[in-house]
């Protein structure tokens, strides 16, 4: 297995491009399967990325976009060589069992709350996201949960304990849970005039925003980080895990860090790339 260490400190291009036209997976042109939350396909964050990857090491790159805890199950099942989530608790929970080789953070962005002009729990501008959550109940508002396991829901979930409420009693109520991903969440929830929770990075590239808008937005309990991690061979023993290494250096090296940095919609940046300095 390649080192996951195999492209850090190395001066972009050429260094990078010695290396990987000397690598195995390279000069075999292989291909890797990448688990991945939808929030990242979503936002057009592969789109971006994946191509300058590809062209520079040959590897074919193809994205399984589903929510987080789909994707950690699909990885379980030797589905994929790497995966790509948000939800650290569970990534470290994943590796801890075996299933992968190591975690690493990523890139980040948050979470906001979004909702109609008529704004029915006046919660715009509210510095508290537990305050937010406690008005819309407190209100009977709609509101429009992912209910399906992913990152986002999993946080939403945790803020509403934090609260002191559980929303899962107004099911089919005020709370609304769509089983599905965050686009079509926001569509139910633009259809229904509910509130909900999405990442940034999706809402900035979602289209149909209508007279929906930011309510809720900049506490640090709304901090969203993603993580890489290699499945691990001795589990999986179909992964390509020299490929899925010299991807996931890639995206902590230097080159994939600026690419990931680089990446805007409407000139706005929707990734902080964080990966650890080595």
């Amino acid at each position: 297995m390649a080192s996951l260490s195999l492209f850090r400190n190395i001066p972009p291009t050429f260094g990078l491009i010695a290396l990987l036209t000397s690598s195995a997976a390279a000069q075999d042109n292989g291909a890797i399967i990448v688990q991945s939350t939808t929030s990242t396909a979503n936002s057009g964050l592969y789109d971006h990325i994946i191509p300058a990857f590809q062209d520079l090491t040959g590897i074919n790159v193809n994205i399984v976009a589903v929510g987080t805890g789909q994707a950690i199950t699909n990885a379980q099942n030797c589905d994929g060589d790497v995966l790509v989530v948000h939800a650290t608790a569970a990534e470290e929970a994943f590796v801890a069992a075996g299933f992968g080789t190591e975690r690493a953070d990523l890139m980040y962005n948050d979470f906001i709350l979004v909702g109609p002009e008529s704004d029915p729990a006046a919660i715009e501008g509210t510095p508290d996201v537990q305050d937010a959550f406690a008005a819309i109940a407190g209100a009977d508002a709609l509101f429009a949960s992912r209910g399906d396991a992913s990152g986002t829901h999993t946080t939403e979930r945790a803020l509403w304990r934090e609260t002191g409420i559980d929303p899962s009693v107004f099911s089919g109520g005020w709370y609304r849970e769509t089983g599905s991903g965050m686009g079509a969440t926001l569509n139910a929830a633009i259809g229904m005039g509910a509130y909900t929770m999405v990442d940034r990075a999706t809402w900035v590239a979602f289209e149909n925003k209508q007279d929906f808008s930011i309510m809720v937005e900049g506490d640090t309990d709304l901090f969203n980080q993603y993580g890489v991690i290699p499945v691990n061979p001795a589990r999986c023993p179909a992964v390509d895990a020299q490929a899925a290494a010299i991807f996931v250096d890639w995206l902590l090296s230097a080159p994939g860090q600026a690419a990931i940095a680089s990446y805007r919609v409407g000139n706005q940046q929707l990734y902080f790339p964080n990966a650890p300095s080595k």
